[in-house]
This record gives C-alpha cells, sequence and structure tokens, in this order.
C-alpha cells in the first residue's frame, strides 16, 4: 500500500498535535478542524520536516486560503505556521490553557500544604483530600446543601471548605481567584475579559506568576482561543484511536507499516 501523496483540498481549519509512534520517537499529526479528517501523518515534528511537507506539496495560493491552525503550548509551531499559512490566525488549544493554570494551582496548593505544622487540622485534610474542589468552576460549586466530605470526615457545604483554606492562606487565594478568571473567560469565551485578567495581573511570587508570563508571551494566539470556535478535540480522537492501534499490536518494531495501519483505520 502507498501512502497518499497530499490531499486533493487542504482545508481552511487544521489541527496540529504530536504522538509517540515506534521506539520513542514523537511523530506529527494534522487533521482538518470541522470534518475531522486527517490530512497527514509525518514520522517526526521536527520543523524542517513539517515545512518541507507543506511547501513542496501546495502552493502558496492553496496556503494561503487556510485561516486557523489550532495548535497546543508548543512554540515550535507557532514559530513557522505564519510562514506556511500567511493569513490564518494560530490558535492555543483552550483544554491545555485551562490544563496549564490547573497545574500552577496544584503546584502552589502542594507548596501550601508543606507549611502546614499539624497534619490532623482540618486545613490540612481540606488542602489535601478535597483537591477537586479548587478545581471546579465557581458557579458550579455547591454553597446551600452540607455533604460529608471524606478525608476531612465532616458535614459542610463545598464552598465552605474552600473559604476555610482560602482565609487561611491568602496567598493560595490569590492564585485560585485568577484561576477562576482563567476559567470564567474560557467557559465564557470572552477574549476582552481574558485580556484585562493578563494586562491587570499583579506578580506575587507564586505558581501562577510563570503560567501568566507563558500566556502574555503567547499573546494573540492565546485570545484566539475565546474568538474561534475550534479545538484540538478532533485531533486528540485520532490521536486516541492510534494509541488504541498501538496498544491491541502491542508495538510496532517497524514505523512505516504502523503509518499504513495508521491510513487504514482512518480511511
Amino acid at each position: 500500500m502507498h501512502l497518499a501523496y497530499r490531499v486533493k483540498h487542504l482545508p481552511e481549519n487544521l489541527c496540529f498535535d504530536e504522538f509517540r509512534s515506534c521506539n520513542h520517537w514523537m511523530s506529527f499529526n494534522c487533521c482538518d478542524a470541522v470534518s475531522h479528517r486527517r490530512i497527514v501523518t509525518l514520522k517526526d515534528r521536527l520543523s524542517k520536516d513539517i515545512i518541507d511537507y507543506f511547501e513542496a506539496r501546495f502552493s502558496v495560493q492553496e496556503r494561503a486560503q487556510v485561516q486557523s491552525v489550532t495548535i497546543d503550548m508548543n512554540a515550535e509551531y507557532g514559530s513557522f505556521i505564519h510562514r506556511l499559512f500567511p493569513n490564518a490566525a494560530t490558535i492555543i488549544d483552550r483544554f491545555h490553557i485551562i490544563q496549564l493554570a490547573g497545574r500552577a494551582l496544584d503546584n502552589e496548593r502542594t507548596q501550601t500544604i508543606r507549611t502546614i505544622q499539624d497534619k490532623h487540622s482540618r486545613i490540612y485534610h481540606i488542602l489535601k483530600s478535597q483537591w477537586r474542589l479548587f478545581h471546579l468552576d465557581e458557579i458550579k460549586v455547591n454553597d446551600s446543601k452540607a455533604v460529608y466530605l471524606r478525608g476531612i470526615n465532616e458535614y459542610m457545604t463545598q464552598q465552605n471548605a474552600i473559604d476555610l483554606a482560602l482565609d487561611a492562606f491568602p496567598r493560595f487565594r490569590s492564585v485560585y481567584q485568577t484561576y477562576q478568571g482563567i476559567l470564567s473567560a474560557i467557559h465564557q469565551k470572552d477574549a476582552n475579559a481574558f485580556q484585562s485578567l493578563l494586562t491587570n495581573y499583579q506578580p506575587t511570587s507564586n505558581q501562577m506568576d510563570i503560567t501568566i508570563n507563558t500566556f502574555i508571551k503567547n499573546g494573540s494566539a492565546l485570545l484566539n482561543s475565546c474568538r474561534y470556535p475550534f479545538s484540538n478535540g478532533p485531533i486528540e480522537g485520532l490521536n486516541r484511536k492510534i494509541k488504541a492501534l498501538k496498544r491491541n499490536c502491542f508495538g510496532f518494531r517497524n514505523i512505516d507499516n504502523f503509518f499504513i495501519r495508521i491510513s487504514l483505520i482512518h480511511e
């Protein structure tokens, strides 16, 4: 079986991502953000090979018709998207934005836990065992019905548990409020609110400072996640099929055979 040289028509909206293929290699994957159709799978994710593929197979006029490219936080993709697709807007996937902010929240929570001397205190158990509460959107937090919280072994509302931890640690409260601001802007797709949060953010030497600096460096690509409806969900679905193929076949030693099987499951 011979793999196709190129697709007949280049879609207007693309998704870029990578996956682990054979022998710990990271390979490149691209699909149509609307139809979810696979466009190309390359053996590696090197910028040079990706650029060579699109420039060799698609004319400047074809590539100029691409309107958007959705990526994760991989800085390499952002460095050559405008070269390949001069009229395309770069979009950073919303899931990866929330994931990065969530990691900053968890890192600050972990550091806060280490400062607590009494390991049997209520605050310690709230931060330790009820960490999922701090990742909930504020509008989904139950503030009226008391429930039994395991780890704390008490009945209280979710909001009460959150407030106990935030009141005890103002620095953690600052990180939590920033996380909630990011979550709200992403869920409501409010680019102006997101821009305002980044502009008015005041560093306080916490874990969120690094994340905000990363967001600011990505600039318009980050705000485009609120302006456009596209995400990396379609290509994550394709990558999930590839991972299932690898698992069912107990891995592949020959990358050519692997890519033929990938092409077959996507046809």
